[in-house]
């Protein structure tokens, strides 16, 4: 996948497929409380009606249209020498 492919216009011009009758609009944007990731969430508004979708923001800088994993605590054991 390239760079291109991985952009917030590129996944919005895919998943929504906007035409010249339609407004596309980003209705809301931030950050997701437990991990501090971006999201946001653009409407697609036609004659024939709305729809909307939320992107959000992965740690490789891409945007998807699922969350990234949340990455729970982690422990790590050593061995001691005696």
């Amino acid at each position: 996948m390239n760079i291109a492919e991985k952009s917030l216009h590129y996944l919005v011009e895919k998943w929504l497929a906007p035409t010249p009758a339609m407004r596309i609009h980003v209705v809301q944007f931030g950050r997701m409380c437990l991990d501090n990731r971006r999201y946001v969430r653009v409407e697609a508004s036609a004659p024939t009606g709305s729809r909307a979708i939320f992107f959000f923001r992965h740690d490789d800088g891409s945007w998807c249209v699922f969350p990234p994993a949340i990455s729970g605590p982690a422990m790590m054991s050593y061995r001691i020498a005696a």
